[in-house]
């Protein structure tokens, strides 16, 4: 016995699930953990774009723009969606888009994990990595981000409330239950 929750053991994912939110959500931490519970995949949308670029998200940004960078985003997103089932971590933007929103709820799930905006100060205020951020007051940016993302990551299929304090599996388990709100996407199964 390897002391695993069997009853997340019998679930059967049938649809991608994407993680959307604000930088510092926790999108990267619980996608991993949920992965690992529900025995699937993790992939990770900039990681991936990183990967095929050779350059950080950073230095897409700084030599090509952010149009560009959302460009390539959505086609990874895309091509990521038409794999087998597995938690896809996006970035904080990639929701933005319209057509992102359209595509990942036709071929999978949206959840976007809620955090309020003095948890996720606290989760980015140290971190070098949030090419939006590098402005002469990040909080006064984050702010501004969040007051316009907020509204539009209020269009995913699930919400998941991210808190401070709750431990990563805590998180993963939250997003299982609400998954299994939503039959299309997570059933009762033997795992086949």
């Amino acid at each position: 016995m390897d002391g695993r929750d069997t009853r997340v053991q019998a679930l059967k994912l049938k649809k991608t699930v994407v993680l959307v939110g604000m930088m510092g959500a926790g999108k990267t931490a619980v996608g991993k953990a949920l992965a690992h519970a529900l025995r699937v995949p993790f992939r990770d949308s900039d990681a991936e774009i990183e990967l095929a670029a050779n350059m950080t998200i950073a230095e897409i940004f700084s030599r090509d723009g952010e149009p560009f960078f959302r460009e390539r985003e959505s086609q990874v997103i895309a091509r990521l969606l038409d794999g087998r089932p597995s938690v896809l971590s996006t970035g904080g933007g990639a929701y933005m888009r319209e057509e992102n929103r359209r595509m990942i709820t036709k071929r999978g799930v949206a959840v976007w994990l809620d955090a309020a905006l003095p948890v996720l100060w606290n989760r980015v205020k140290h971190k070098d990595t949030r090419p939006l951020l590098r402005t002469a007051d990040p909080h006064a940016t984050l702010r501004e981000i969040y007051c316009k993302r907020v509204p539009i990551y209020a269009l995913s299929d699930l919400t998941v409330s991210s808190e401070q304090g709750k431990s990563v599996d805590a998180m993963a388990q939250r997003v299982i239950e609400a998954l299994k709100t939503r039959p299309d996407v997570l059933t009762e199964g033997d795992g086949e």
